[in-house]
Parts: C-alpha cells; structure tokens; sequence
C-alpha cells in the first residue's frame, strides 16, 4: 500500500525510491504505528486536557460569583448595621454623682442587707462559724459579717472602677427573651464598661471584689483559725451572690416609679450595645 504524504513530509518522498520502499515494508509498518501513537496521544491529551480547562474556568466562575455575592451581602450588612447603629441610644459615661449614688445603693440598700439576712440564716442553721454560738446573738454577729462582707466587696469594686477608669454599673439587656437576658446579667457579673464609647470589657475589680470582702472578714473579724482557704471559699460565694443581684436587676420591675428606678442607674441612659455583648 503506498505510504501518503500524512506520514512522510515531501522532501522525504523525493529522497526515497519507490522500490525501496515496498522492500522496506517493516519501516512502513513502523511510521504508520507511530502515527497512529501519535494520533492517539494527541487525542488522549485533548480528552484529559479539556476537562481540566472546564473545570479551572468553572472554578473561577464560582468563585467570582461567590465574590460577588459576599462583596453585596457585606454591603447590605453593612448600610443596615449603619442605619441600626444611628437608631440606638448612645453610651453616656455616669457622672461622679450617680457613681456615689449608685455606690450607696450597691453597698447598704436594700440588695445587700436582704442578701445579708438570707445568708446569716443560711449560717445560723449550718452553725458556721461555731464560735459564735446560736440564739439572736449568734445570729447578729453574723448578719453583720456578711453586711461587712458585701459593704467591704462593694468599696473595693467601685473604687478599682474608678482607678481603672471602668463603669461597673448594671445595664439591662436590650435584647428579648429568657435566656438571652439571663446570659447577658451572667455575663455582666466579670465585665464594665470603658472608654467613651463604653465598649465592655473584662473587667478585673469586678474579679477581685468579691475575695477582697472575704479576706477583710477573715483577718477582720473571723475566729482565728479560719485562713485563705476559708477566705476563698467565701469569695466564690460572694460572686455568686453578685450574679444573683445582676439577675434580680435584669428581671425585676424598673419602671420610672419603682425603687430601683430612683436608687440604681439600671440603663437609664441607654446602653450602646445590643443585647449580651452583640
């Protein structure tokens, strides 16, 4: 079979007899396998070449569509958080005078001595401490020690407040529902309020409050043989005591005629963050 001009380029034709190429009829057979290999290669190449191309430009095309879209939804998000932002009240830093007030409040009203009360009966039936004997006796001494505790607790707090320029006031969550309101007092027990636009923090007098209460009870006042473990142990039960007060200041009523509305700040000049922290 003569051998076309798809197999050898012109020039070779010219060189190469026609004879010798019907006795050389292996090196024929030869060319048109490796044409053929050739062909097939090319063909292979394009099968698995193709698909990469369509799935590359396919990956391109998503990812600038998802590009897109997040760059919109960024936006919306952000022209709607702009336009929220310019409806909320703005943060007002207490003055001097509703710092004392509050202080007052915190450390004599009526939270800390019914706190007092509740948790001198608590001790009067468990005994503790047992020097201090039972009767009305016993129990006085220790509703003044836990008066002393939480007057103590509540200097310490305010006045690390002051140093470290921190509002430790209460605000009340502006979101709605149980849990995130109860999450939101919890949560307010460890943090304050710093700078000018009242951005919440953790805040360390709030941490140190509480054992620095129990410590002046233990070397205060206590029988001698109690000591730091002792003061810790009483600490924690001061900082539980404080998210009871914050819960207390979230759920009970503030209206404008109500006590708490008159005694404690509660939010009443609005706070610049929504809810828990959001």
């Amino acid at each position: 079979m003569p051998i076309t001009n798809e197999f050898i380029p012109t020039w070779n034709w010219k060189r190469f007899p026609h004879s010798l190429l019907i006795d050389d009829q292996d090196q024929t057979n030869g060319l048109r396998r490796q044409a053929t290999d050739n062909t097939y290669g090319n063909k292979l190449y394009k099968v698995l070449f193709l698909p990469v191309i369509a799935i590359v430009l396919t990956g391109l095309s998503l990812t600038a569509t998802s590009q897109s879209r997040l760059n919109s939804d960024n936006t919306s998000s952000t022209e709607t958080n702009s336009v929220t932002f310019q409806l909320k009240p703005m943060y007002v830093r207490p003055t001097q005078k509703v710092m004392v007030r509050n202080y007052v409040f915190d450390a004599f009203g009526p939270y800390p001595i019914a706190g007092a009360a509740f948790t001198a009966g608590i001790n009067q039936l468990g005994n503790s401490p047992p020097e201090w004997h039972q009767g009305m006796e016993g129990y006085s001494k220790r509703y003044g020690s836990d008066l002393g505790i939480a007057a103590s607790a509540t200097t310490t707090r305010y006045g690390l407040a002051e140093a470290f320029k921190e509002d430790t006031l209460y605000y009340r969550c502006e979101c709605r529902g149980i849990f995130p309101r109860m999450s939101h007092a919890v949560i307010s027990t460890l943090t304050a309020r710093r700078g000018e636009d009242g951005h919440r923090i953790f805040s360390i007098p709030a941490l140190i409050a509480p054992y620095a209460g129990s410590m002046t009870a233990v070397y205060g006042w206590y029988p001698n043989r109690y000591g730091i473990k002792d003061a810790f142990r009483i600490g924690n039960y001061s900082l539980l005591a404080y998210v009871g007060e914050n819960i207390s200041l979230e759920f009970i009523y503030s209206g404008p005629h109500s006590l708490l509305h008159r005694m404690h700040l509660n939010n009443a000049h609005g706070s610049p963050i929504e809810g828990p922290n959001k």
